[in-house]
């Protein structure tokens, strides 16, 4: 594999920059005086299929500019929505060539190549909108966070349902005492549909090298990524998530949903010990079928001490009495309080008290809303706070890489098994050294970003 140039200034003779000159941006760019509320964000997309084309979609009645994406036929649908926008394969060579013309970057590839998309679009001051997890490493979530504050960057993570009103009311809810202390939270995703578009486990690792299709560039996709891996149709397009060299599994898709609202809320900050109960051992390669992970959380303050058991696949968690429910769904989250509990789904947007008498007693005098609604989503959130028409997003960097983070470590039990004890002010665990190699893994030559900050 031949590592690609050191520098964004390096252009690649290839089809990377087609239609590169087919755009030019409107007059005002909302990074140079005179920014108006009216104004459209001239955007830029790096990863335009699955995940990326539906940002895109939901973005589009901005100025969509560029378009970025290693796989021609992935991107097709984002392509022929947007005839007119300038079309790449390297995002380097896209920055580097319409850099003074955009003012803020969709981040959707996937995990390992987040961290270098964003860097180097908030590099050159833009505004950045970056898919969940934040990043592949607590090193680069870290470091994500001081970059978008020392180039003063509007940044958020798309973990949407922390736009939404339900995930103000559980936080409203708890500080107005209607949980009293919650020392437990319990949340699970069902069955997972292994060997289906998201978890294709092959037979033996790793996987057999296949042709590169013409329509993909496997070099790039790579990215960072330091290994000499074979391209496999089983890592592209969508089940790369299940490769923890690529992706960070259902923890890292869903914690950033599911734990939201109660990592809000509670102000869990980080755990101090993380365990896998469940199996024996860990999967290094490959997400495991089934999982249970339980996060011990130390007191803050006045606020007691929280065990959170995040449970993947089966079984579910075990029903108690209090909660006064038959049966759990296919995925949920639940805070247990010593005055009643709150139950969401798999996001934070419809919650409600259980057990039922509690809720329908409740749900006819709620306590006051006290915190600021987002009007029009997390999109919205997000460009009007650009335009200056808006707060900062609440899933800004500053909150994202600190939720991610605990996605991480629960990813690295999965990982390697056992009791994992963590020190986060440095950044290390202290029972099992071996394992700090993994919270900061330097890249290839030619991606390297972050190192001076």
């Amino acid at each position: 594999m031949t590592p690609l140039p050191t520098t964004r200034r390096h252009f690649l003779t290839s089809t990377s920059a087609i239609a590169a000159g087919a755009w030019i941006a409107p007059r005002f760019a909302i990074g140079r005086p005179g920014p108006s509320a009216n104004s459209r964000v001239n955007l830029a997309f790096i990863g335009i299929g699955g995940r990326g084309a539906l940002n895109v979609q939901g973005l589009s009645a901005e100025n969509v500019g560029a378009l970025c994406d290693v796989d021609d036929l992935n991107a097709a649908e984002s392509f022929n929505a947007h005839p007119k926008a300038a079309r790449f394969r390297d995002f380097r060579q896209m920055l580097d060539k319409l850099g003074k013309e955009i003012d803020a970057v969709v981040v959707s590839t996937p995990d390992h190549t987040h961290f270098a998309a964003t860097m180097a679009s908030m590099e050159l001051g833009k505004h950045v909108f970056c898919e969940k997890p934040l990043a592949h490493t607590v090193w680069e979530a870290r470091t994500m966070k001081k970059a978008a504050q020392h180039y003063k960057v509007i940044s958020m993570m798309g973990n949407q349902g922390h736009a939404t009103e339900g995930i103000r009311y559980v936080k409203e809810w708890y500080e107005a005492g209607v949980l009293g202390q919650v020392t437990e939270v319990s949340a699970w995703l069902g069955a997972i549909n292994f060997n289906g578009r998201f978890f294709r486990k092959p037979a033996a690792f790793p996987p057999a090298a296949m042709p590169v299709p013409a329509n993909f560039d496997w070099n790039l996709w790579l990215g960072p990524c330091t290994k000499e891996i074979p391209y496999n149709s089983v890592y592209h397009p969508r089940a790369w998530r299940g490769f923890f060299e690529f992706g960070s599994g259902l923890m890292g898709d869903w914690s950033c949903h599911t734990l939201d609202a109660p990592f809000w809320a509670l102000g869990l900050g980080m755990p101090s010990v993380i365990e896998l109960e469940s199996p024996a051992g860990g999967s290094a390669d490959f997400v495991p079928e089934s999982a249970i992970v339980r996060f011990e959380f130390p007191a803050r303050g006045d606020k007691p001490p929280v065990i959170l058991h995040w449970h993947e696949g089966l079984p579910k968690p075990e029903l108690r009495k209090e909660w006064g429910l038959e049966q759990l769904g296919e995925a949920g989250m639940i805070m247990t309080g010593d005055k009643c509990s709150l139950m969401t789904g798999e996001r934070p947007d419809s919650p409600r008290l259980i057990p039922d008498g509690k809720w329908q007693e409740f749900s006819k005098n709620l306590p006051p809303k006290v915190m600021p609604r987002i009007k029009g989503g997390h999109y919205r959130e997000w460009t009007a706070a650009i335009r200056g028409d808006g707060p900062t997003p609440g899933s800004n960097f500053d909150y994202a890489a600190a939720l991610t983070e605990v996605a991480l470590i629960g990813v690295l039990a999965q990982r390697f098994g056992g009791r994992i004890e963590y020190d986060s002010a440095e950044m290390k665990v202290t029972n099992r050294p071996e394992l700090n190699a993994y919270l900061r893994i330097a890249p290839r030559d030619g991606w390297n970003y972050g190192e001076s900050l």
